[in-house]
């Protein structure tokens, strides 16, 4: 199993600035907003109040209930709490998923790009990621008889994020209803639909596709509270979805970690019943910081770049730099120059590779705007040192 290369990056800055360094860091995916202090407090009524006991595996049924409440608000997708697991993090409900279901010979169909640990995660459970790419230049959303050539008798899983880590892709309610469509012939697919990064949105309001009529029992919609409120640390993800699928779930977990922390759960059913305006204030950040590297970007006409319509990254298109020199060493792919570019630039970046996207660089505007204009000020320096 190959080391996440976001966590990879992030550990070669934190020791760069360990050094004495002044590193920008812009390979994690964690905004720097601080957790809203009504979510906080939550949290700390919560083991004042001695909530700090073993929780159900599945979750606590009030944040369940919590959550199925949300499903139907802002999704309009009907999961009862027994068709709900919490785990912690988005990333174990993806886990517990693939080795609940997946075997040596299955087949998983996947976006690319991709976000790094689904390939990991389904090679880990024995089955093979089948991946369907779409570039730049098509927004990163693969077409649909790509989709169609991608599926054997050996395919069991679909799975893509919206908005996507790492583009920043937003799948339409129309796309999604077409790629529904197509998998309406092959009903032993299940489709897995990450959608972490929900509340981070702009324009047009998020569609899940297990809205789609048909989907519901087909589906399982993967969240959490990392992004929308800023709680990473917080480490609590959810999912719903079939029953049975649930309970294989709930089996997989109880083996690994059993439930998630007593107190966090109590502050996600809060956070989920609360308002959302600093989650809104939040995104709108993130919109502005979209905007601006977008800008600042342009700086560098030779990568090209897409306009992303959520999640807080960008992936320009490197491959122009592929091939020049600095000093003895080639930059020979997105790798190279994102160490290149650490080392010059002391920018921490990730490359494309691990995304599925190897002529590609992951750039995250999760910091300031003077944090933003200073990092694309310093790329665009080490750049000109190629030749």
């Amino acid at each position: 199993m190959t080391e996440s290369a976001t966590l990879k990056m992030a550990q070669m800055a934190r020791q760069m600035t360990s050094e004495g360094h002044d590193v920008i860091n812009l390979s994690l995916g964690e905004p720097d907003f601080d957790t809203p202090m009504h979510i906080k407090n939550a949290a700390i009524n919560s083991i004042e109040s001695g909530n700090t006991k073993y929780t159900p595996v599945a979750g606590t049924l009030e944040l369940r209930q919590s959550i199925s409440r949300k499903f139907l608000r802002d999704n309009n997708i009907h999961y009862s709490p027994d068709e709900i697991i919490v785990s912690n993090g988005a990333k174990q409900c993806f886990a517990n998923l693939c080795f609940a279901m997946l075997e040596e010979g299955d087949e998983v169909i996947l976006f690319a790009p991709y976000w790094v640990s689904y390939y990991e995660i389904i090679k880990l459970s024995g089955a093979t990621p089948v991946c369907v790419f779409a570039g730049v230049e098509h927004d990163f959303k693969p077409g649909l008889e790509q989709l169609k050539a991608a599926i054997t008798g050996n395919t069991r899983m679909l799975v893509f994020s919206s908005p996507c880590n790492p583009t920043g892709t937003v799948f339409s309610e129309q796309e999604l209803t077409a790629y529904a469509e197509v998998l309406k012939a092959y009903p032993d697919i299940l489709v897995v639909a990450d959608e972490i990064y929900e509340y981070i949105q702009f324009g047009s309001k998020h569609f899940s596709i297990a809205s789609v009529p048909g989907m519901n029992q087909r589906t399982a919609t993967i969240n959490g509270f990392s992004k929308g409120f800023s709680m990473t640390g917080w480490r609590l993800g959810y999912m719903g979805g079939p029953k049975d699928i649930i309970d294989a779930s709930i089996k997989i977990q109880g083996q690994f970690t059993s439930g998630a922390a007593a107190f966090t759960q109590k502050a996600g059913a809060f956070a989920l019943e609360s308002d959302l305006k600093p989650t809104f204030e939040m995104c709108e950040a993130f919109r502005k910081r979209r905007d601006l590297v977008l800008q600042e970007l342009k700086s560098i006409p030779e990568w090209l770049v897409n306009k992303p319509q959520g999640a807080f990254y960008v992936l320009p298109d490197v491959s122009s730099c592929f091939g020049k020199k600095f000093q003895n060493s080639t930059i020979e792919n997105s790798d190279d120059l994102a160490l290149f570019i650490l080392k010059e630039a002391k920018v921490a970046v990730v490359n494309g590779i691990a995304f599925g996207a190897p002529n590609c660089l992951r750039i995250s505007y999760s910091l300031s705007e003077q944090k933003i204009v200073e990092a694309i000020k310093r790329i665009r320096s080490a750049l000109n040192l190629l030749n």
